[in-house]
């Protein structure tokens, strides 16, 4: 299926490492231009000549977005280089234990910074250029809105805080026919996440139970198979996909645990 995606410049937060790193490599094999917006600028331009080697195109820009003003400066960048901006994939973030017992105030609000405020930010800063080109937005959430954690009040309540924007601007963005839409992860394998398993006392034996609770081939959730329905959503081809909260999980956030060891 051709995705008409080639030439679309699309800025994807966090797009150097895991899931961010997937979608941006993915919407490049699709002919798009992706945009990685990052903090640490040796890790954007390894993501960058990665797909350069293959053939692809993709630029990258470094910015730190727990900054309010970086996401201004990131999106400014952007439309000086390609006049215009496609998509946006908010997908920067990080799960930080920020929870009710062990968090405080300042703790709290730093994290709604690192996981829901840019997100907002980068959203106001690319409307403009959205209009024009009548784009898309795609939010990256995470399944602890739905089913809690523990011990991530600020990670779950900024999820939280993007399903319901991803709504939101569904509503306030029709009458310039921008489609907004959100991919809820639950268990994704990614560097991330490898590094949390290697914490625990036994890792392996964690990884098999966590795996044994995905109902579909009891298995982790890949960073491209994530990034095959987000470029998806961003593309023409789901015209009329607006205002949805898409789960990529095999099955993990809403079919009967019960079923996944049948």
């Amino acid at each position: 299926m051709n995705l008409q995606l080639t030439d679309k410049v699309i800025i994807v937060t966090g797009g150097a490492k895991g899931i961010g790193e997937g979608i941006a490599k993915v919407l490049a094999s699709e002919g798009a231009i992706p945009v990685i917006v990052g903090r640490n600028e040796a890790d954007n331009l390894k993501t960058v000549q990665e797909i350069e080697s293959i053939g692809g195109e993709a630029h990258q820009v470094v910015a730190e977005l727990t900054d309010p003003k970086a996401s201004e400066n990131a999106i400014n960048e952007v439309v000086a280089k390609y006049g215009r901006i496609d998509g946006l994939v908010n997908n920067a973030g990080v799960n930080d234990g920020v929870g009710l017992e062990s968090g405080d105030y300042k703790g709290f609000i730093a994290s709604l910074h690192k996981n829901v405020v840019h997100y907002y930010l980068m959203a106001h800063y690319a409307l403009p250029e959205l209009k024009k080109s009548k784009g898309a937005i795609l939010n990256i959430t995470s399944k602890t809105a739905d089913t809690g954690q523990g011990n991530t009040s600020g990670y779950a309540a900024s999820n939280g805080g993007r399903n319901a924007l991803t709504r939101e601007w569904a509503v306030e963005l029709l009458k310039y026919g921008i489609r907004v839409n959100a991919l809820v992860v639950a268990e994704c394998w990614t560097p991330l996440y490898a590094n949390w398993i290697k914490t625990l006392p036994d890792p392996e034996a964690k990884l098999k139970e966590i795996e044994s609770k995905i109902p579909l081939e009891n298995r982790m959730t890949t960073a491209e198979e994530i990034a095959n329905t987000v470029a998806f959503l961003l593309s023409p081809v789901s015209s009329h996909t607006t205002g949805q909260l898409i789960y990529v999980d095999g099955g993990y956030v809403h079919l009967d645990r019960a079923l996944a060891n049948a």
